[in-house]
């Protein structure tokens, strides 16, 4: 699990590439020592394992279902990334819950300078737009920031955020022009919440009723454990 505020850019030394995975190797200003194998990086917001570590870079692996589903088809040696470590849970959460489960790749489609601020539209498919909302959070290539606009266009969601000069200086989002892929993670609650709805309502019987009918109560959650 991750927060959303990036720790580090760090750039692409090699990308070691075969048909079931691939491995990244990554020059970075993280402390390592406090890096072991088997911890997990975030990698422009997709969760990756550490595999081996060597002076100031560290080896990450990526299988061909990450490749096939993130940016990182069209990563290149020197390429800048965001780095995020996992999240201790004796720290403070100051972005949002990220878990580096890259939903799908966007694109960018507009960019407006705002002042200092930098205001980006992005377009993604409709089965992850269903998920942004406005006011809420969104990942882009890990980086958490809160959602602006949004504007549903039949098969895809396009939304805006606004890119505050801190970020622009310490991720790689000021580098985004017009046509630029992203990974996108929607919030995980939308997520939950939807599944939770879709499967009472296939099955409203006892106690799921009440589920069906639109009415959540204390009850019903400790029912189920949530509370």
């Amino acid at each position: 699990m991750f927060t959303g505020l990036i720790e580090d850019v760090g750039t692409m030394r090699d990308i070691q590439r075969s048909s079931q995975d691939w491995r990244l190797v990554i020059l970075c200003g993280l402390d390592l020592a406090q890096v072991r194998e088997g911890d997990s990086i975030a990698v422009n917001g997709a969760c990756l394992t550490v595999v081996a570590r060597a002076g100031d870079a560290f080896t990450v692996e990526a299988s061909a279902e990450t490749v096939a589903r993130t940016t990182f088809q069209e990563l290149t040696t020197g390429a800048r990334v965001n780095l995020e470590r996992s999240l201790a849970l004796s720290e403070r959460l100051h972005g949002h819950l990220v878990q580096g489960h890259v939903d799908a790749v966007g694109r960018v489609v507009e960019r407006n300078v705002r002042g200092r601020s930098v205001e980006i539209w992005f377009r993604v498919p409709e089965a992850t737009g269903r998920y942004i909302v406005a006011k809420g959070s969104v990942a882009i290539d890990g980086v958490s920031l809160t959602v602006n606009a949004v504007r549903d266009t039949g098969d895809e969601t396009r939304f805006a955020v606004n890119i505050i000069p801190h970020t622009r200086m310490k991720t790689t989002l000021d580098g985004l022009s017009v046509g630029t892929k992203v990974n996108v993670e929607s919030d995980l609650i939308g997520r939950y919440v939807e599944r939770l709805l879709a499967a009472n309502k296939v099955s409203p019987s006892g106690g799921d009723r009440q589920m069906a009918s639109g009415c959540i109560d204390t009850a019903w959650l400790k029912a189920r454990g949530i509370v």
